[in-house]
């Protein structure tokens, strides 16, 4: 069977291509040496099960430790059920034993009797891996996958029943625990029904040692990555393309993969059409338009509220970089929804850039009734400036019921002017977005034919908010080629008069034309 890009699922090196070796092989034979516990966290689809697989094995074959991979994800159905959730877990112990050594190992039928077992479920773990650790010559590794996907009481007495085994360790627990997860054990607010309280993870695991991240691929291991395709198929990537590649996704391994097999497997099959840049491109906006499982649990973490508290700031443009809490930014980072670059939070990647926005204000521009036709003249070219006006009425005749509708607040008349562009520029062109914490401004930049317009948000915010946007706009006009350049600012002032927010002018800063938009 060819080899194929994944896209769903643990890597099998038989049928996907994969970059082997992810893992710090030394730092975590050295934990191990160490009898250390410790936290491996990354968002989803980074590779962090194929990765831990892989090390199982090779553990294994090393013939110095028992290494055993355990997924306790079934037990997140049992919530705060306690029995039950042990239970299955057990059944997911007994599963991995079986894969790993055999159902005709004594770790088996230990593992067997342990699932129906008629012991006080609280100790119920502790119990078996003591025994499990007892029937084994050798010193005992355990790496407990999906564990911050355990739920409430459940998780509570987990982390619980691990930490009171710790001083136990090597001989009769095992000597290194390794958890692995999205998040830092820190990060677990973890609501307990019986005790009626939050418990943080920090205090339920705190015999750990290190927190180690899987790190997203490097320009080299995405090339790397698609060479591998080319090797296989004769199919070559352009450096443009690996570069594009890398700009999009900077290295998310789920998004490298998905553009590959969007390109190669579903876009262009002819193995002498080389991919290029331009074929990138259209693969992204298949991506995003599709919106495949990996996007849309990202994009339903939007809603949590701790997200929804930075990102909200971000979209608007905000220059308040020290309001958050900082568990609350760990967490974004920890999700890979945000990433701090030059000092700056900013959305992870160009393509999620565009994924939020459009997941936030789609019910918005599904009933938005404006046509691209309405705006294109005869010779092709968008008339930006009668979008505009268009917006402005009806921003003016619909704001105050619209903005009420959006859970983002702040960034609302944003998300409304990033609808009505998405409805029209969708027959023809497309929207590149920049925004981060601390740049006071959001930067749009419309592709259309030969266009390339540039759209500058701003919230008036005092007397110089104007004056620098003009600045900024003719910046990033200068930096991306600009046609055409607009500056948009939206006055919340509840005091004036729609007469007094909504003017248009056009000034010319550093040689440049700018039109500004007053609302």
């Amino acid at each position: 069977m060819k080899k194929t890009f994944c896209i769903a699922g643990p890597v099998r090196v038989e049928d996907h291509y994969c970059l082997p070796n992810r893992l710090n092989a030394l730092e975590l034979h050295q934990l191990i040496n160490e009898k250390k516990y410790f936290i491996l966290h990354a968002p989803r689809q980074t590779g962090k099960t194929t990765a831990i697989l892989d090390f199982v094995r090779q553990l294994n074959s090393e013939g110095k430790f028992r290494a055993l991979y355990v997924n306790v994800e079934p037990a997140q159905a049992a919530r705060s059920d306690i029995e039950r959730g042990l239970r299955t877990i057990m059944t997911s112990f007994k599963k991995s034993i079986g894969n790993e050594f055999g159902e005709t190992s004594g770790d088996y039928a230990l593992a067997e009797r342990y699932e129906a077992v008629a012991l006080p479920s609280g100790g119920l773990l502790e119990d078996f891996l003591t025994l499990w650790v007892k029937l084994s010559a050798k010193p005992t590794v355990l790496f407990v996958d999906e564990i911050d996907s355990l739920v409430g009481d459940t998780l509570i007495s987990v982390l619980r029943q691990l930490r009171s085994g710790y001083a136990a360790r090597p001989e009769s627990f095992p000597q290194t625990i390794c958890l692995v997860g999205l998040r830092d054990v820190r990060d677990y607010r973890i609501w307990s029904p019986e005790q009626g309280s939050f418990v943080l993870g920090g205090s339920a695991f705190n015999i750990k040692a290190e927190s180690l991240k899987l790190a997203d691929f490097s320009r080299e291991e995405v090339a790397a990555l698609y060479q591998q395709h080319t090797k296989a198929t004769g199919q070559i990537f352009t450096p443009e393309a690996i570069e594009y590649a890398f700009y999009l996704t900077q290295g998310q391994p789920w998004l490298v993969n998905a553009l590959a097999y969007q390109a190669c497997f579903r876009d262009v099959t002819d193995r002498t059409q080389p991919i290029t840049k331009e074929i990138v491109e259209r693969s992204k906006e298949t991506l995003i338009l599709r919106r495949d499982t990996h996007i849309d649990v990202l994009a339903d973490r939007l809603k949590e509220p701790r997200v929804r508290s930075i990102l909200d700031q971000l979209i608007w443009g905000s220059d308040k970089l020290v309001e958050f809490p900082p568990d609350d930014v760990q967490y974004v980072l920890d999700l890979g929804i945000l990433a701090r670059r030059d000092k700056r939070l900013v959305i992870a990647n160009p393509i999620y850039q565009e994924v939020f926005p459009r997941v936030l204000s789609a019910p918005s521009e599904e009933t938005i009734y404006e046509r691209t036709a309405a705006y294109v003249e005869k010779n092709g070219v968008l008339n930006v400036p009668k979008l505009l006006e268009a917006f402005t009425q009806f921003y003016r005749e619909n704001s105050a019921i619209w903005l009420e509708k959006f859970d983002y607040k702040e960034s609302g008349p944003h998300l409304l002017l990033m609808a009505f562009l998405q409805r029209i520029i969708n027959g023809g062109g497309s929207i590149h977005r920049e925004y981060a914490l601390g740049r006071k401004r959001v930067d749009l930049l419309i592709r259309w034919g030969k266009q390339r317009i540039v759209i500058e948000l701003k919230i008036q915010r005092n007397p110089k908010t104007i004056t620098e946007g003009l600045v900024q706009t003719a910046e990033y006009m200068d930096t991306s080629h600009a046609t055409e350049g607009h500056l948009v600012v939206f006055d919340r002032s509840p005091e004036k008069t729609w007469d007094e927010k909504i003017f248009t002018r056009q000034e010319r800063v550093q040689g440049k034309t700018i039109t500004t938009w007053g609302m």
